[in-house]
């Protein structure tokens, strides 16, 4: 279970927003630029840490105290690739990853190195790699660990669209399959549709309407949510 209260204080208005998940559900937060999705983010990643609240997931309390982000039992997945230029994909991949876990794992590096089509350029620099291949790498780095909860935050900006279809079957399929919280972020809803079938909508930092996507579409909590659902 994933139970975060979140307050946190930005220039123009105040994130206030209460998220609970079950292990194996998948909710999108979906608003416009600057609503506060990625603040929600980043304080259940730590890489910001919230005001007031508490953030548990499972028996770890994540805040307060701001738990160590190499501590936190998560991945966070954001529009940067983050990878280490200097090393090979396949040492990308494996970072972060305790000792013998690559080896205890081999079958299921595997499978991330076939699906994702990096069988290719594995003992490649990553500097040496295009910008749709250093995606496909940093989504096989986030997922190596198996973590029981993964963030995404935009993740799927600047790709094509084949590409984008691609990595989100793929992240489907693993989602079903291995049973971890999914959180995505993402101001296109087609995008988000994909990957979760409920939706929490956010404006100026605070929910204004959860459910399926198509109790939302068919009746808007707000104008703003209106106009946003129908050029997304």
């Amino acid at each position: 279970m994933l139970d975060a209260r979140i307050l946190k204080a930005r220039a123009d208005f105040t994130v206030d927003v209460q998220i609970r998940l079950a292990a194996g559900e998948r909710l999108a937060i979906f608003g416009a630029s600057g609503a506060g999705k990625s603040t929600i983010l980043g304080c259940i990643a730590g890489v910001e840490s919230p005001d007031a609240g508490e953030i548990r997931l499972g028996a770890t309390t994540l805040y307060p105290p701001p738990l160590a982000l190499h501590r936190r039992p998560l991945a966070y997945l954001t529009q940067k690739d983050l990878l280490f230029p200097h090393l090979s994909v396949s040492e990308n991949v494996g970072f972060g990853l305790a000792n013998g876990a690559v080896d205890r794992g081999a079958r299921w590096i595997a499978e991330l190195r076939e699906r994702l089509g990096l069988a290719a350029i594995w003992n490649n620099r990553a500097a040496k790699i295009s910008g749709g291949e250093a995606r496909r790498v940093a989504l096989a780095r986030m997922l190596a660990r198996q973590p029981p909860l993964v963030l995404l935050d935009e993740p799927f900006v600047a790709l094509d669209r084949p590409l984008i279809r691609e990595l989100t079957a793929a992240l489907d399929e693993w989602q079903r399959r291995l049973g971890f919280i999914l959180i995505a972020v993402d101001h296109r809803a087609e995008i988000l549709a994909r990957l979760c079938p409920r939706v929490a909508a956010i404006e100026r930092g605070r929910i204004v309407q959860q459910g399926d996507w198509d109790a939302v579409g068919a009746a808007p909590a707000t104008a703003s949510l209106a106009r946003l659902l129908a050029t997304a």
